[in-house]
């Protein structure tokens, strides 16, 4: 997302309230055991096949572990939050390398106008369908994230969406005032106009229910919610997730028919490790940034460590899935992440900073090998220490403060002026 330093401090104070409210939390390493014996990873077995609203271990496992954040991969000049978009060498690339699980690959952020431009969607199909001409077996991520602006307003609501609410349909746009909090928590918390979605309301629901089927209908089979513990922290949570619970429930029903594989599956910024309600598990799995430790004395050098900050590594939950089996923990991803920059090159052990610089910008100042060097050292990291988490690799990234505005680990070519030449590495790590 677009992010300066003055927004910065406007995601500090969202998460000092929610440290208020109970939604973030460190970690006490007292309260979790430790793995008595790190079992095998689960290997990637090749099979990628899921149908009839569910996916199997395997094949979750199997998708998880060829992740790649592709930030708006799937927009073009029509439409693009950030100004940047898919190119013909982006799609190369990935095509290369063997990605299945396309992260991000399209989203809003207080741009719900988009949803008007019919080209936006279209392009975006189109896109889908070219790239499963070459390889049918990728999955393609939407976000439905933690914000909403009130251009929402200008947006109809279908038909379909009261039906699927159980209401009579009428001509009314959707209300950005029924979607944010009553008492005002949050409200302009993206700036002017702009709100943390209430999801215990029900307008909310409908908004988010409206997007994820149009995502659905160009092709997407995941998608990431972003905050969820910040939208439920306004009565969802103490009510159970019900707002939730009943979002996702009609959004899985929908993708029976609307969905390429009848499949949908959900993932979030889950600080517990999950959400489970009388041992079901809400997502299918979580996602969370790879919270890098600055090592002390040595600029611009970071290292992962189980039970630094909130780091989510070996303390995902155990319960049964949205899919039907059960697990002793939930499968995740760890993602460089991007919230802006505080002040480059200063040290703070206890924030979520490294070296002053957010997760991908920090990654964007190493030079060339020393990426390839350190994804090398991550994944084996994550290797030795938690069989169900993997490296989602950097692909196309907003990077605020970084050597560039967008990170690209393309191979640097005529066609990639500005690529880091971290494909081949990415290439051999999956092979």
């Amino acid at each position: 997302m677009k992010l300066n330093f003055k927004l910065f401090k406007i995601v500090l104070l969202a998460t000092a309230v929610a440290v208020a409210a109970g939604c973030e939390k460190k970690w006490d390493e007292s309260q979790w055991p430790e793995i008595p014996q790190r079992p095998d990873p689960i290997p990637n077995t090749g099979n990628y096949s899921f149908s009839g609203g569910t996916i199997s271990n395997e094949v979750l496992n199997n998708y998880l572990s060829r992740a790649i954040t592709m930030q708006e991969f799937l927009c073009g000049p029509e439409g693009t939050n950030d100004g940047e978009y898919g190119t013909e060498d982006d799609e190369r690339m990935l095509l290369n390398i063997g990605a299945k699980f396309i992260g991000r690959a399209i989203f809003v952020w207080n741009h719900e106008d988009f949803f008007l431009n019919d080209a936006w969607l279209a392009n975006a199909k189109a896109k889908i369908e070219r790239m499963h001409e070459k390889d049918p077996e990728m999955m393609f991520q939407g976000g439905m994230f933690e914000t909403v602006s009130t251009k929402v307003n200008d947006i109809p609501v279908p038909d379909w969406v009261f039906t699927a609410f159980g209401k009579t349909p009428e001509e009314r746009n959707f209300s950005f005032d029924s979607i944010r909090d009553e008492g005002g928590t949050f409200l302009n918390q993206w700036g002017e106009g702009t709100c943390v979605p209430d999801m215990s309301r029900e307008e909310a629901q409908m908004w988010f229910y409206y997007m994820g089927v149009k995502y659905m209908e160009i092709g997407i089979e995941a998608l990431h919610c972003g905050q969820v513990m910040l939208m439920s922290s306004m009565g969802d949570s103490e009510n159970g997730y019900s707002g939730f619970r009943n979002l996702m429930d009609k959004l899985r029903e929908a993708a029976k028919t609307k969905a390429l594989h009848g499949t949908i599956i959900f993932d979030g910024h889950l600080t517990n490790g999950g959400i489970v309600v009388d041992g079901q598990h809400l997502f299918d799995f979580t996602s969370f940034p790879l919270r890098v430790k600055e090592v002390s004395g040595e600029p611009l050098k970071g290292e992962l460590k189980k039970g630094f900050n909130d780091c989510i590594i070996g303390y995902t939950q155990a319960g049964m899935t949205p899919s039907g089996w059960y697990t002793d923990r939930l499968p995740y991803i760890l993602e460089f992440d991007n919230f802006g920059t505080g002040e480059p090159g200063d040290s703070n052990l206890s924030d979520a900073f490294i070296w002053g610089y957010d997760e991908i910008s920090w990654f964007s100042q190493l030079s060339d090998e020393e990426e390839r060097e350190w994804v090398k050292y991550a994944v084996d990291y994550l290797y030795r220490i938690d069989p169900v988490g993997y490296i989602e690799m950097p692909g196309l990234r907003v990077s605020v403060g970084g050597k560039d505005r967008f990170y690209r680990c393309n191979t640097q070519s005529d066609a990639c002026p500005t690529g880091r030449s971290l494909e081949e590495t990415i290439k051999s790590l999956w092979n």
